[in-house]
C-alpha cells in the first residue's frame, strides 16, 4: 500500500512538473509575441518616427477604415440606381377548361429594356390568346402575335426622368462621400499628430528633469564630502539635499505625465489584424529638432488657394449644389404635360420560319397609342420646385460663409504658426545664453567665488528654459499640422 501511494504522488509530481513547463513555455511565447509586436512600433534604436506612426495610423486605424466605407456605400447606391435601367422580363399564363370546352388560353410575355436616351423603353413581346370565349380585340391565331416597339415620352420625362435623376444624384454623392472620407481621415491624423508631439514634449521634459536630478545628486555628494572634511558648512549640504528632493518630486510628476501621454498616443496604434498595439515603454520620439524645425512650413497664399478649391467642407457643399441642380432640373421637367407615344410593329411569327408577307413585320402591321395628362394648377410641382430653389439658396449662402470661415481659419492658424516659430527661435537664443551663464557660474562655484544658491538658481532656470523650448517646439509642430488641417490637406512626413 505504501508503494502504491509513493508511485501515485510520483506520477502527480511528474504531471505537475509537465504542466508548469508548458505554462512557462506559453508565458514565454506570449512575452515574445508582445515584444515582437512592440518591435514593429519602434526601430532598433527605440525611436518611433512620426512617418512610421503615419503608416500605422493610415493603414490600420478603425475610424479610417470606417471612413473608407463611405465611398463604398456611395458606389453601392450608384449600382442600386443603375437597377432602374435593368432589362426586365414579364410573363403570365392563364387557362380555363370546363365541360370539354376551352374557354381561354392566355400567354402574355414581354421584355422591357429601359433606354437612357429620351427616357424611352424598348419592348419586345409575344402574346397568344386563344379559346372559345375571348375578347375579339385581343384574340390571336394559334401561332400567336409578336411585337417590337418603343414607349417614348414626348413631354414630361423627355429630357430627364426619375431614374436618370436618381442615377445622376447618386454619382454626385460619390464625390460627397470622398470629401467626407478625407475630412474624417484629416481629423484622426491631426489628433494623432498632436498626441505625438505632446508625447515628445513630455519625453523631453522627463529627460531634462532626469538630468537635473543627476546634477543635483552629484553636487550633493560632492558637498557632503566637503562638509565631512570641513571645507563647507553643513547648511550647504542641507540646501543641496532639499534641491535633490524637490527635483525628484518634479521628476516623478514628469514621469506620470510621460506615461499618460504614451498611453494616449497608443490609442491610435492598431495592427493589421485590428488588434490594439501599445507603445513600448522604452520607445522614444524623434529628436532631430533642428531638421524638423525647417521642414513642412507651408506658404500662406498657396494654402488659401488650396483651401478654397479642395477643402472637404467646400467639396461637400459643392456636391450638394450639384445634387440640387439635378433635382431642380427634374422638378422643372415635371411642370410639362405628360405625352407618351407607344408603338409596336406586329407579326404573326414566333420563329424564323416562313410567314406570309401580310402577317410579317411591315409598316401595315402596327399598334400605336398616345397617353396625355396634365394637372391644371400644378400646385404640387410648383411647390416642390420652390422648395428645391430655397435649398439651393441656403447651400449657396452657406458656401459663402464656409469659404470665409475656412480662409479665416487658415490665416489664423498660420499666424499662430509664425508666432510659435518666432518664440522658438528667441527661446533657442536665450537658452544658449543661459547655458553660458550656468557654465560660468559652475566654474566660479568650483573656485569658491560663488555659492550654492546661485548655481541652483541658474541651473533650475536652465532646466525650465530647456523644457519651455521643447514646449514651443511641440506647439510649433502642432501648429504646422493645424494649418494643413484648416486648409483641408493632410500633412505628410
Amino acid at each position: 500500500m505504501k508503494n502504491l501511494i509513493i508511485r501515485y504522488w510520483t506520477n502527480v509530481s511528474e504531471n505537475m512538473g509537465k504542466l508548469w513547463i508548458w505554462a512557462l513555455i506559453f508565458l514565454l511565447s506570449a512575452g515574445f509575441s508582445t515584444v515582437s509586436a512592440q518591435q514593429k512600433v519602434a526601430d532598433e534604436s527605440g525611436t518611433f518616427f512620426l512617418k512610421d506612426m503615419q503608416e500605422i495610423v493610415l493603414l490600420n486605424h478603425p475610424v479610417i477604415k470606417q471612413a473608407g466605407l463611405l465611398s463604398k456605400g456611395a458606389q453601392a447606391r450608384v449600382i442600386q440606381s443603375l437597377g432602374n435601367f435593368d432589362p426586365a422580363i414579364m410573363a403570365s399564363f392563364s387557362r380555363k377548361l370546363f365541360g370539354g370546352t376551352e374557354y381561354y388560353n392566355h400567354w402574355n410575355s414581354e421584355l422591357k429594356v429601359p433606354l437612357w436616351l429620351a427616357g424611352a423603353d424598348l419592348k419586345v413581346g409575344y402574346d397568344r390568346n386563344v379559346g372559345v370565349y375571348n375578347n375579339p380585340e385581343t384574340k390571336t391565331s394559334n401561332t400567336g402575335l409578336s411585337g417590337i416597339g418603343l414607349s417614348l415620352p414626348l413631354g414630361q420625362g423627355f429630357l430627364i426622368d426619375a431614374r436618370r435623376s436618381t442615377l445622376r444624384q447618386a454619382k454626385i454623392m460619390v464625390g460627397y462621400a470622398e470629401a467626407e472620407k478625407v475630412a474624417q481621415i484629416n481629423t484622426v491624423w491631426l489628433t494623432a499628430i498632436k498626441d505625438y508631439w505632446t508625447w515628445y514634449f513630455k519625453a523631453q521634459q522627463h529627460q531634462f528633469m532626469m538630468e537635473g536630478v543627476f546634477l543635483a545628486e552629484k553636487r550633493f555628494k560632492a558637498l557632503r564630502e566637503q562638509v565631512i572634511l570641513g571645507d563647507k558648512p553643513p547648511i550647504d549640504s542641507v540646501e543641496a539635499s532639499i534641491t535633490v528632493q524637490d527635483r525628484r518630486v518634479q521628476l516623478q510628476k514628469a514621469e506620470v505625465e510621460l506615461n499618460n501621454s504614451r498611453l494616449l498616443l497608443s490609442n491610435h496604434l492598431w495592427n493589421s489584424e485590428g488588434e490594439p498595439m501599445e507603445l513600448p515603454t522604452k520607445a522614444k520620439p524623434e529628436n532631430d529638432w533642428k531638421n524638423l524645425q525647417i521642414t513642412n512650413i507651408p506658404q500662406l497664399d498657396s494654402l488659401v488657394l488650396v483651401a478654397a478649391e479642395v477643402h472637404p467642407q467646400v467639396l461637400k457643399m459643392r456636391s450638394e449644389q450639384a445634387k440640387l441642380g439635378v433635382e431642380e432640373q427634374y422638378r422643372r421637367e415635371l411642370l410639362k404635360p405628360k405625352l407618351n407615344l407607344k408603338g409596336s410593329f406586329l407579326a404573326g411569327r414566333r420563329d424564323f420560319g416562313y410567314v406570309p408577307d401580310g402577317y410579317d413585320f411591315r409598316l401595315a402591321n402596327y399598334k400605336v397609342g398616345i397617353d396625355f395628362s396634365f394637372p391644371l394648377f400644378l400646385r404640387e410641382e410648383r411647390g416642390k420646385l420652390r422648395e428645391v430653389r430655397i435649398q439651393q439658396a441656403e447651400v449657396a449662402y452657406g458656401l459663402q460663409q464656409t469659404g470665409r470661415e475656412i480662409q479665416t481659419g487658415v490665416v489664423t492658424a498660420f499666424n499662430e504658426l509664425k508666432a510659435y516659430q518666432g518664440q522658438l527661435e528667441l527661446q533657442t537664443r536665450n537658452l544658449a545664453s543661459q547655458q553660458i551663464l550656468v557654465k560660468g557660474e559652475s566654474q566660479k562655484f568650483e573656485l569658491g567665488e560663488s555659492n550654492l544658491f546661485l548655481i541652483n538658481t541658474r541651473e533650475t532656470k536652465l532646466i525650465d528654459m530647456q523644457i519651455k523650448r521643447a514646449e514651443f517646439f511641440s506647439d510649433f509642430q502642432k501648429a504646422i499640422a493645424e494649418v494643413y488641417y484648416r486648409a483641408g490637406k493632410k500633412i505628410v512626413y
